[in-house]
Order: structure tokens, then C-alpha cells, then sequence
């Protein structure tokens, strides 16, 4: 057989160009990225300025900011923003129309009447994410723009409206036409990668608590990191929503993605806190009865294969006889573990005996009857079931929960059909405290810039009044306002001398359209390669700004030194008036300040004990019998009233975690960190809480859910007031509520047996997570978590 030939050695032509070649690539896929969308900017902004020349609008100059406000790096965001922006523009538009209506010859009435709808614009922005929030803010200060230029001639409101719509749409016209024709960047594409990366950190986070490798301080600033990777995911799928290759099947399994998730990280944080606490007890045999369900699970995520659950099975049942051989050894030794404490932390006998009460009995082959002889043996359960059978439990849900997970990536990856049936949307919660300050803010500072205005009598404050509310409502929705508003202000203040050179020594002299375009383009350039720099993107924005409203070409050009000082002055006036209103005027009350995110989370917790089960109740009520109810439990209205609760909760809480993060930085501090801690915890026992009411919902009236009752009351009351002798109460309950279902086992059917089993699993992690929550007294011995 002869050899195959070899390759022809390459020429030095084809292997220049393959280095050219490579060498293209690298350079797009970095600085490159940069200069085109620096490139797609200037194209949209002059193509909208010489649309606006030739069709003789008022202000072309509002075309070409349009254009530069809507410079995004994808096509879905700029569609995104664009929608957004002339939804905002409409309504800001007819708002300034019909207050001019209401008002046209009463000044003073006009600004409350504007102030009222700047404040509540504001605080309806302060409640959503996204080019949402854009929308509410643009609608408050378009009014602004319209009717205070109005106030000497109420006559012109409607030209100015109708001009300004038109310009703006110029504008959005132009920036979407560009962005999708010109190198388009599909945010579809850009979406299912990131959906790749955030399953790819989620599979590895979960192998390293599996494997023991993450501390859990270091755990909880990963869940911080994946609060903000859940909340970013739902801001791109927003923005693909706009794009023809984006499906609504593909936004319900983006939807379903999201939730399998933060189901999954859920569970993984209770069994995670868990481990960590049994593997403190050096005598308890359940970390090492336990390794072989975790090596089990951290092997299937390594083999990217959901869990196999008959395996896992085994698994537990082999673990369980081994841990009621090691109880019967005990017992014959007479040295069974001690109890938890209880309630009160005194360990007295009836204390002892409830929480033994509490998860002991597990209703399964070689878990029960060895739990009753140890009961019998020693008055009380040994600890070390209690805690293998809650581990298991948590083990067997965060398995269901990777197979849902698998499910949801599976179903987007490769496009499938999704079952979801209902789409359920990202629900963000801003505390209302942060809400009213927002719109209180915005609507103080127009009001207090009309009195400056009518007190200096400047022809040229309103310029000034105009960028004070526009940046007062634009930066409230920031984590950190002063810094936006400061790198805003420091643009302005780079780009006042050098529109000065432009303006007056280059396009003064320019003529023609062309001759305009090479004077100014160096300046908006410079502006938007800045803006293309995260640590810097406010610095360009400003530049961007400042020069489209102060160079402002128009069909008549008028070139005035005082005009310009006065203007420029006028603008940077209003933009530092914003910076001190927003250290002056309620600080603290700014997007992620953790005090107030402290306390809407104690808030979203209470809302869990005391949410309606009033529909739920009635469907049960009307499907009758004993058995149906339970059925309808698992598969019927029960299942979906704790999914759409579970799925609101765990949406806020996670949310009010991202406007932590945004606020904290990359290294949040020791006082942000308890309130991760504290956001973690009170999710664990939010999940457990619903499972708890849905029970009670759906049984009859009896000891048992009487005492399960007792003990969701007693937490709302820990919630509503989270102290010491709250907490003891609620832990008091708890025992009170283990020991009732317990005694309630026996005679209960096979399924309903399960639900009470799961019910003692959550009462019992309820119950070590408070004892971890209530506050230390001096000489106390406080549980790890």
C-alpha cells in the first residue's frame, strides 16, 4: 500500500493571509467590537441629523441624541429601548398636553401638577428593571421638556409635542435600522450563550458542595453572584423578546430555565448548610453514611446526565441499615447521641423528647422501627436520625430539582417543545420605602428648581431646572446614584471646552453637510469609544450628550459666545444640582441600601405565613371526598398555588439579593453579608413554610394541622418581630408541631404519610435554622451554620 502523500508545504502568501486572517478575528472579537459599534453609532446619528435637515424639523439635533441614547451593543436591545422610549415619549407627551389643558395660566399650579407626575413616574420606574424603568422615567421628564417651555405660550404645547415625536421617531427609525442592517449582533445568539455559561458555574458550584470544596461564607457570595446572574438573564431575554428569531415558546422555557434554577439553588443552600453542620459532630456517622449519595449526584453533574434515581435509591436504603445497625450497636452500649436541645436552649426533658419527636420517624424500612426502639430505649431519638433523615430528604428533592433543571436546559438548547403551560415572569420587589423616596426625590427637586428659577430670574434656568429633573428621575433607579451622576458631570465637564473648539472654530467654518460631519465626528467618536468602556461608560455618555444638545446644528445656525456660556453653564448647573440633591435629600433611601433590603425581606417572609389560601380551599372544597382532595394536592390547583407562590418568592427575595449586589460591589462588606446570610436563610424557610400551608390547606381539621397552623403563626409573629423571645416562641411551636405529627403517622393512609413525612423534614430544617438565627447570649453555644 503506497503512503499517502504529504501536504504541500504552504506558500508564503497563503500563510500571511491565514495570519491576517487570524488576526482579524482576534482583533473583532476585542478592540474591533468597539470601533463597530462606535461606527454603527456615528452612521445612525448623522443619517438621522441629515434626514431631519432635509425634512426641515425644528430640532434635528434631538434626532441625532435619539440615536446616541440608543446606541446598545445588540439589535435586541436597541429594539428593546427603542419600544420603550417612544411608548414613554407618547405618554409623556399627552400627560404635558392635558396638564396644560388643566392648568394654562396658573404657573404655580402647573409645576405641582408636573411635579406630582414626575414623582410618580419616578416611583413607578423605582419598581421595575430594564427599558420598563426607561419608559416610566422618560415619560415624567418629556413632560417636563414639553410643558415648561409652554408656559409663556400654552398655544405652541401642541406643535412642541407633535415636533418632538416626530424627532424622536426619526431617531429610533434610524439607530434600529442601522443596528440591524450594518454588522448585526442578534441578542438571541448572545442569549443562549449566556444560558450555557450560567448552567455551566451552576453545575460546578453544585460539584463543589458536593465535594466539600466551598466554605460556606464563600457559598453565599456565589448565591449572591447567581442573584445577579438570574436577574441579568431575564434583562437579555427581555431584549430578544423583540427579535423576530425569538419565539414565545422560547420565552415561557427561558421562563421555566430561571425557575428551575432558583429552585435548584434553593435546596442546594438547606442541604449545603446542613452538611456543613453534621460534618462539626465528629461522633455522627451521617457524612459518611451520606458520601455515597453526593458522590453519586457530583457524578452525574461531572457526566452532564440528570440523576439516576433508582441508583440513588439504593443508595439511601443501603445507608439506611447501615445507620440502624450503628443506632442498635449504640443502644446495646448504652451509648446512644444526645438529643438537640430544646426550645429554650435548656434541654429539659419535654424540650428534648418533642424535638425528638420532631423528624424521628421516617415511615420507611429500617428507619422507623429502629427510631421507636431507640425512643424506647433512651425516652427520646437519637440526633443522628433525626439529622440522616432530613439529609436524605433534602438529597431526594435536590435531585428532583437537577432533573428539572436538566429538563428546562434540554428543552431550550435543542429547541424543543416546552410543557410549561404558564409562562411565569420574573417579579422583581423594590422596598417601598426606596419607592416613595424616589419619586419624593425627583418631584423636590423640580419644585425646588422652579423656586431657583423664579428667585434668579434667568432667562436660562429652565435649562438648568430641565437637567435637574431629568437626572434626579434618571438615577434613581441607579444602586449608586452620585457615582452615575458624578461621571455624567465630569463628561459635561470634558466636552464644554472642546464643543467650545467645535463649534466655534470647526463648524462654524464648515460647508456643506459633509465638511459638519468631519468637524463634529471627532468629538462624538471620542464620546462613544468611551461609552464602550465599563469603568468609564458614564464619563462618554456624558460627552455624547453634552455635545449633541450644545453643538446642536440646525437648518439655521446661529452662533452666539453668550448664548453658548450661558447654556453650557446652565447644564452643568442642573447636573451638579442633581449631584447634591442625592447627597443631601434622603441618601440612604437608594436602590440596594441593605437596611431596607433587610427589611423587605423580613417582609416577603411574613407575606408567606399570611398569603390567602382562600382559592385554594375552594377547589378543594368543591372536589369533595377524603382521598381527591390529596390528589388534587400533588397534581391539581394545590400544586399550582405553591408553585406561583414559591415562584413570587423566591423572584422577590433573589431580586432584592441582585440590588444588593449592584449596590455592594464585587466585595461586599461584613454588614452586607449577614444580610446575604439573612436573605439565604429566610429563602429556606420561605420553601418550607409553603410546603407547610399547602398541607394545612388541604387537610382536615385535626391536632395535626392545628399544631401545623400554631406553628406558621408563631413564625409570622418571629417574622413580624424578629427577636429573641419571638424566636424562642416559634422554635417552641415547631417542637409542638413535630411532636402532634408524629403521633398523627400512624394512622394516616400511605399518602398522606409522605406529606407529613416531608412536613416533619421541614420542620425540623425550620427549626435548626432558627436555632442558627437566634441571637447569642453571653455564654451561649450557638449552632454552626
Amino acid at each position: 500500500m503506497n503512503p499517502e502523500p504529504a501536504a504541500p508545504p504552504a506558500t508564503p502568501i497563503a500563510s500571511t493571509r491565514e495570519q491576517l486572517v487570524r488576526l482579524a478575528r482576534e482583533w473583532k472579537g476585542s478592540e474591533g467590537e468597539r470601533w463597530i459599534f462606535v461606527l454603527k453609532s456615528m452612521l445612525a446619528a448623522f443619517s438621522a441629523l441629515w434626514l431631519a435637515f432635509r425634512l426641515g424639523l425644528d430640532s434635528p439635533s434631538t434626532a441625532m441624541t435619539t440615536t446616541f441614547i440608543l446606541a446598545l451593543p445588540s439589535s435586541g436591545m436597541v429594539l428593546e429601548k427603542a419600544f420603550y422610549r417612544l411608548l414613554g415619549t407618547v405618554i409623556g407627551c399627552a400627560s404635558a398636553l392635558l396638564l396644560i389643558a388643566l392648568f394654562p395660566q396658573q404657573t404655580p399650579m402647573l409645576f405641582i401638577g408636573l411635579a406630582l407626575w414626575v414623582g410618580l413616574c419616578t416611583g413607578g420606574a423605582a419598581m421595575y428593571r430594564n427599558q420598563q424603568s426607561y419608559s416610566f422615567v422618560l415619560a415624567g421628564y418629556t413632560a417636563c421638556m414639553i410643558a415648561i417651555p409652554a408656559i409663556d405660550a400654552p398655544a405652541g404645547a401642541f406643535l412642541l409635542a407633535v415636533t418632538r415625536l416626530t424627532e424622536v421617531s426619526l431617531g429610533v427609525i434610524c439607530a434600529t435600522v442601522v443596528n440591524d442592517a450594518l454588522f448585526p449582533r442578534h441578542h438571541n445568539a448572545q442569549l443562549m450563550r449566556t444560558v450555557q455559561a450560567r448552567r455551566h458555574s451552576f453545575v460546578g458550584f453544585c460539584r463543589e458542595v458536593l465535594e466539600r470544596r466551598l466554605s460556606p461564607a464563600e457559598a453565599e457570595l456565589t448565591h449572591l453572584r447567581f442573584a445577579a446572574d438570574i436577574a441579568a438573564l431575564e434583562s437579555g431575554r427581555a431584549a430578544a423578546f423583540f427579535e423576530a428569531a425569538h419565539a414565545r415558546s422560547q420565552t415561557r422555557q427561558l421562563h421555566a430555565f430561571n425557575a428551575a434554577l432558583m429552585t435548584a439553588l434553593t435546596t442546594l443552600y438547606t442541604l449545603h448548610r446542613l452538611l456543613h453542620r453534621l460534618h462539626l459532630q465528629p461522633d455522627s456517622p451521617a457524612p459518611q453514611l451520606l458520601q455515597a449519595m453526593q458522590q453519586r449526584l457530583a457524578q452525574a453533574l461531572a457526566d452532564d446526565v440528570p440523576p439516576d434515581m433508582p441508583a440513588l435509591e439504593q443508595d439511601i436504603a443501603t445507608a439506611r441499615a447501615a445507620l440502624a445497625q450503628r443506632l442498635a450497636e449504640a443502644a446495646d452500649a448504652g451509648a446512644l447521641p444526645p438529643p438537640g436541645r430544646g426550645a429554650s436552649g435548656s434541654g429539659t426533658a419535654q424540650g428534648n423528647a418533642d424535638e425528638a419527636s420532631l423528624a424521628a420517624a421516617d415511615g420507611q424500612p429500617g428507619g422507623a422501627g429502629d427510631a421507636a426502639a431507640a425512643q424506647e430505649l433512651a425516652g427520646l431519638t437519637p440526633q443522628w436520625q433525626i439529622d440522616f433523615d432530613t439529609a436524605v430528604e433534602l438529597l431526594q428533592r435536590f435531585a428532583a430539582n437537577l432533573a428539572a433543571f436538566h429538563a428546562s436546559y434540554d428543552g431550550l438548547t435543542q429547541q424543543k417543545r416546552s410543557q410549561v403551560s404558564e409562562p411565569r415572569a420574573y417579579k422583581p420587589k423594590t422596598p417601598p420605602g426606596i419607592v416613595l423616596a424616589s419619586g419624593f426625590r425627583a418631584a423636590a427637586a423640580l419644585l425646588g428648581g422652579a423656586v431657583i428659577w423664579y428667585w434668579m430670574a434667568w432667562p436660562h434656568a429652565s435649562t438648568a431646572l430641565l437637567m435637574t429633573t431629568i437626572f434626579c428621575a434618571l438615577c434613581s433607579s441607579s444602586p449608586r446614584p452620585t457615582a452615575m451622576v458624578k461621571q455624567i458631570l465630569t463628561g459635561f465637564l470634558i466636552a464644554w471646552p472642546l464643543s467650545f473648539v467645535v463649534e466655534f472654530f470647526l463648524v462654524a467654518r464648515a460647508s456643506g453637510f459633509p465638511m459638519l460631519v468631519l468637524a463634529a465626528l471627532p468629538l462624538f467618536a471620542y464620546g462613544s469609544y468611551l461609552s464602550t468602556n465599563p469603568k468609564k461608560a458614564g464619563v462618554g455618555v456624558g460627552i455624547i450628550l453634552f455635545s449633541a444638545q450644545v453643538i446642536a446644528p440646525a437648518n439655521q445656525m446661529h452662533y452666539d459666545i453668550a448664548s453658548f456660556l450661558n447654556i453650557t453653564l446652565a447644564q452643568n448647573g442642573g447636573v451638579l444640582l442633581s449631584f447634591i440633591i442625592f447627597m443631601v435629600l434622603l441618601p440612604e433611601h437608594t436602590m440596594g441600601n441593605r437596611e431596607h433590603v433587610a427589611a423587605a425581606l423580613w417582609r416577603e417572609a411574613l407575606a408567606l405565613c399570611t398569603a390567602s389560601t382562600r382559592g385554594l380551599r375552594l377547589h378543594l372544597r368543591a372536589a369533595g371526598g377524603a382521598l381527591l382532595p390529596r390528589l388534587l394536592l400533588c397534581f391539581g390547583p394545590g400544586q399550582e398555588w405553591t408553585a406561583r407562590l414559591r415562584h413570587r418568592f423566591d423572584n422577590r427575595v433573589r431580586d432584592l439579593l441582585n440590588q444588593l449586589n449592584a449596590a455592594s460591589g464585587p466585595a461586599p462588606g461584613a454588614p452586607a453579608r449577614l444580610v446575604v446570610r439573612q436573605g439565604l436563610t429566610l429563602l429556606e424557610l420561605g420553601h418550607s413554610i409553603i410546603e407547610l400551608r399547602a398541607l394545612i390547606a388541604s387537610s382536615a381539621q385535626g391536632p395535626a394541622a392545628t399544631a401545623l397552623q400554631q406553628a406558621v403563626d408563631a413564625l409570622a409573629n418571629y417574622f413580624r418581630q424578629p427577636e429573641r423571645r419571638s424566636c424562642e416562641l416559634a422554635i417552641t411551636a415547631l417542637l409542638h408541631a413535630g411532636a402532634t405529627v408524629r403521633a398523627a403517622l400512624p394512622q394516616a393512609s400511605e399518602a398522606r404519610a409522605a406529606r407529613l413525612q416531608t412536613a416533619l423534614t421541614d420542620l425540623h430544617s425550620i427549626y435548626t435554622s432558627l436555632l442558627d438565627q437566634m441571637p447569642q447570649t453571653q455564654g451561649e453555644v450557638h449552632h454552626a451554620a
